[in-house]
């Protein structure tokens, strides 16, 4: 019987769904499993095999010539069938890959194979049981004595095209709209298997980032997420409040200051992998929410931090690709080569023209800038002129590995001076496929010069949210009873990803990006 329509009512929401004709179909069969005695999302599996093990086993069964009873039960979404009648050929996938099913009427019964041929659908999840062997056309299946329904799918999934094209399959997205395939990720990834590469390669990562930290003597720490006070970045952060504390709190923009209060409490080197949160514009490389790995060590300066940050990055490329050449549109990076310094000042000179040090005030920068075209932001601070001058001249053609250092003191507040110079601090950031990847201190730790930092950041910016922090006063008691030196970093793990997978937006590295309201235009 045709469904009219449901609600469906979750954590408050009500929602209306009116299922298509295909869908109506799916639920008439769900009730006829029912009637049958067939339970279509049933309590138990019995799984042995995964696909591949079962295939990998039987290879080297048939080589010892003892294939003839290998048994399996397997289990996996329906993903082709094909119905000769008497015999019904189908293909399951599971996440290892991919294996034929055989069932033959007079094998599984008449009742069963009724079932499977006309009350299962492409996606359903289900489990078969029976021996292994080589079909007459040379692809391992197995032999169905039994099988059940473990899920039935109600919605179809979207379909994936292939079209032979100079010899080749070419593989077509399923999805005409990208942005559906953000919004569906779980239909993307249960279609698209190289979706799901990209995410294990994201794993992958991770992974070798930790074995990197933990055998270089770091230890791994959680910080709060909601703080009392955000700082350690330029950034507006997202508000929220306490109803029992009576307290306004924020998600926190940056791991920093509380890893800093850790090297006052003697751990002298420690890390961070986790989720940072700014209340501010999306673009092809940013999210509101996004992961980051900040690391601090004590008796360390930007120069060792430097030699660091080069060895962890050929690590990962290494263990997350096998090698240290990396596939990036047109690029191929090469981070296994000593990677290229360069000071802002001579990064400027080069790609813009413009030698800031002969403008050392904001109106004679700005009308430098103004000169060659470049965008002069109202109330921008002279450090601010100078990085917007990096950002449009000189990043987009740091595509080979590139460290960037001595940074403008007036957008580096937690960074140590360089010795004799009032204008710069002792700051990098490095710099591949165009994209800015990391930044790193020689970390303040004079407590009265990082209180008078914090102050002149009130009065240069004034209320400007972004970039006024609150004074951390616990920080600074902290760092009052003695921080030693140290050296700090941030990379951004999904920029990271995005350039070991060859992905050219930020969307395609998380697996559920935040996107505008549909109705929101």
């Amino acid at each position: 019987m045709p469904c009219a329509g449901f609600l469906l009512i979750d954590l408050g929401f009500i929602m209306s769904w009116n299922p298509s004709p295909l869908e109506e179909q799916r639920l008439s069969k769900v009730e006829r499993l029912r009637e049958a005695g067939i339970d279509p999302y049933p309590l138990r599996t019995e799984r042995t095999h995964k696909t591949a093990v079962a295939l990998e086993q039987f290879a080297q069964a048939e080589q010892a010539g003892n294939e003839a009873e290998m048994t399996v039960t397997v289990c996996g979404r329906l993903v082709a069938m094909r119905d000769m009648g008497k015999t019904v050929f189908a293909h399951i996938t599971d996440e290892s890959g991919r294996l034929q099913l055989f069932l033959r009427r007079d094998v599984v019964g008449e009742e069963s194979h009724y079932t499977f041929r006309k009350l299962t659908d492409l996606g359903d999840f289900v489990q078969a049981t029976g021996t292994l062997f080589r079909t007459r056309a040379g692809e391992v299946s197995v032999n169905v004595s039994q099988w059940k329904l473990l899920s039935k799918a109600i919605s179809p999934l979207p379909v994936v095209k292939e079209q032979e094209v100079d010899g080749e399959v070419v593989r077509y997205n399923a999805f005409g709209d990208v942005e559906e395939r953000y919004r569906q990720r779980y239909a993307d990834l249960a279609v698209n298997p190289e979706v799901r590469d990209v995410f294990r390669a994201r794993a992958k990562t991770i992974s070798a980032l930790r074995r990197f930290f933990d055998d270089n003597d770091f230890l791994e720490v959680e910080t709060p997420i909601l703080q009392p006070l955000y700082g350690g970045a330029a950034a507006r952060p997202f508000t929220t409040h306490h109803n029992q504390l009576k307290q306004e709190l924020y998600l926190r923009i940056s791991f920093e200051l509380y890893l800093k209060r850790l090297l006052v409490g003697g751990i002298e080197r420690v890390y961070e992998i986790g989720r940072d949160f700014r209340n501010e514009g999306v673009s092809f490389k940013h999210n509101p929410e996004f992961t980051m790995l900040e690391f601090y060590a004590a008796y360390w300066d930007y120069r060792d931090v430097m030699a660091f940050t080069e060895r962890m990055i050929r690590y990962v490329a290494q263990e997350v690709l096998g090698q240290q050449h990396v596939a990036y549109g047109d690029h191929v990076i090469d981070v296994s080569q000593p990677w290229s310094r360069l000071t802002m000042r001579e990064a400027i000179r080069q790609y813009a023209e413009i030698d800031y040090m002969d403008h050392l005030d904001v109106a004679s920068l700005a009308t430098a800038v103004r000169s060659i075209g470049g965008h002069v932001p109202p109330n921008a601070s002279w450090g601010k002129l100078i990085d917007g001058l990096f950002g449009d001249y000189v990043e987009p053609r740091l595509i080979q590995p590139t460290i960037i250092m001595d940074y403008p003191r007036d957008i580096s507040p937690l960074a140590k001076g360089i010795p004799g110079d009032l204008f710069h601090v002792e700051r990098f950031e490095f710099f591949i496929a165009g994209m800015e990847m990391g930044n790193a201190f020689t970390e303040l730790n004079d407590p009265e010069e990082q209180r008078r930092r914090f102050e002149d950041l009130q009065k240069l910016y004034g209320s400007e949210e972004d970039e006024n922090n609150p004074i951390d006063e616990d920080y600074l008691r902290a760092m009052r009873y003695g921080m030693p030196p140290n050296g700090g970093f941030g990379v951004g793990i999904d920029r990271l990803v995005m350039l070991l997978t060859n992905k050219h937006t930020i969307r395609e590295v998380l697996l559920f990006p935040h996107l505008r309201d549909r109705d929101s235009g």
